[in-house]
């Protein structure tokens, strides 16, 4: 046997110790790689290359979690045809760096060493190595490529979570500009004159959405207020919201008659919805010098009216807008006398179909009580009063939609 030299073990040694020098080389490359936040592409190809030419790894497959998946990050040495298989179900029997077992899967076959990777112990990488020589530094290399990898696999976790945060951030913003908008939409302040008064209450479950109400000036002598229910939720209801209450404005003041201009503003609205969503829709309108108020309900919650000692409905109208391309039938107008004192609650469905904790809807009879009990209050402290009656009746439970509620007040 050939004895070996100080001098062979000299070289040997001085091997091991570059070999170490440009292993740490390259992790050094690597991290600062991340600090100069480098794109992901451009560290999966820093990071294969190490595999591949400093630490010998003939084989390499590296799943990475994108949105919730898991997808190949980097691979080498493998058929494209094996890479089409998917292996996710074997996942969580990969509980720790280890050997593989054979005749698991074809793909995973090809491979010798599987290392997960965990961020706060969620699962946030695996990869697969084949072809290391078995010799003595194979533990050594196994613990360099399992701490590369985990510093790899950690920094693009982390771009991805900041991506999202930076997502949200913006998504926030845009919310909030959204809301902004939409605000400047519905009238900030309600007039008050000798012989009415409005007052609202204007929830936005989402902090922007689909209910609408308003108030315009007509005439000298007639004005017409509203409330509409835009069936969805978010930016979409909103954005329907906002061509709706363009059309209302360009359409009330050229329209004398409620069936010319109901039917336009149904036309208006099924050129964008095609019948896929509606709007419920309730209008009136009120002449300061006849007292008379004339209204259309399209398909909206009734308003209540508390008239002469007496509550009733205002129901009379014709079906929701947007869903049909003509208003089938005839459209209905009511028409109330009001000489003296009155009150009219109109609201959306965010009103009706509140529930409580135990999940008990707000009924009919206590939206009618109150107005009766308190329809002489002045609009906006009745406002005030329902406000704290339905917040104590929820609870800590949750709004389910947008709440509107327009509160008129005839004296």
């Amino acid at each position: 046997m050939a004895k070996i030299t100080d001098q062979t073990l000299h070289a040997q040694l001085e091997q091991k110790l570059n070999l170490k020098q440009l292993q740490i080389n390259r992790l050094l490359n690597i991290t600062q790689a991340i600090n100069e936040n480098i794109p992901v592409d451009g560290l999966f190809k820093m990071y294969t290359s190490f595999l591949n030419w400093e630490m010998g790894v003939d084989q390499l497959l590296l799943y990475i979690k994108k949105e919730e998946k898991w997808a190949i990050a980097s691979h080498s040495g493998v058929s494209e045809e094996l890479l089409e298989r998917n292996i996710e179900k074997l996942f969580p029997s990969f509980e720790r760096v280890g050997n593989i077992e054979k005749g698991m899967d074809p793909l995973v076959d090809q491979f010798d060493i599987v290392i997960p990777v965990r961020h706060k112990e969620i699962e946030i990488a695996y990869v697969f190595i084949g072809g290391l020589t078995e010799d003595e530094e194979m533990y050594n290399k196994v613990q360099f490529i399992t701490t590369i990898t985990n510093i790899v696999a950690v920094a693009i976790e982390n771009k991805r979570l900041f991506k999202r945060q930076l997502e949200q951030t913006k998504m926030k913003r845009e919310m909030e500009l959204a809301s902004e908008m939409q605000l400047m939409l519905v009238p900030n302040a309600l007039p008050s004159d000798t012989c009415y008064e409005l007052a609202s209450i204007y929830k936005p479950q989402l902090g922007i959405g689909g209910d609408y109400f308003d108030y315009i000036e007509l005439a000298e002598d007639r004005f017409a207020f509203c409330v509409a229910d835009i069936s969805g939720k978010g930016v979409a209801a909103a954005l329907l919201m906002a061509n709706f209450q363009a059309s209302l404005h360009s359409l009330i003041k050229v329209n004398e008659e409620y069936d010319d201009f109901i039917r336009a503003l149904n036309n208006n609205v099924y050129k964008i919805t095609k019948g896929d969503r509606f709007i419920t829709f309730f209008i009136a309108h009120f002449n300061t010098k006849t007292k008379m108020l004339s209204y259309v309900n399209c398909g909206h919650n009734p308003p209540y009216i508390f008239i002469n000692g007496a509550l009733q409905e205002l129901d009379q109208g014709c079906t929701f807008l947007g869903s049909f391309k003509d208003i089938p039938g005839e459209i209905g107008v009511g028409e109330i006398h009001i000489p003296g004192k009155a009150m009219i609650l109109s609201f959306t469905d965010g009103l009706s179909d509140l529930r409580n904790e135990k999940d008990v809807f707000l009924t009919d009879e206590f939206i009618e009580d109150l107005v009766t009990s308190h329809h002489k209050l002045p609009a906006a402290v009745f406002n005030e009063l329902l406000l704290q009656r339905i917040e104590t009746f929820r609870g800590e439970a949750a709004y389910p939609d947008d709440l509107t509620v327009l509160t008129a007040k005839f004296f």
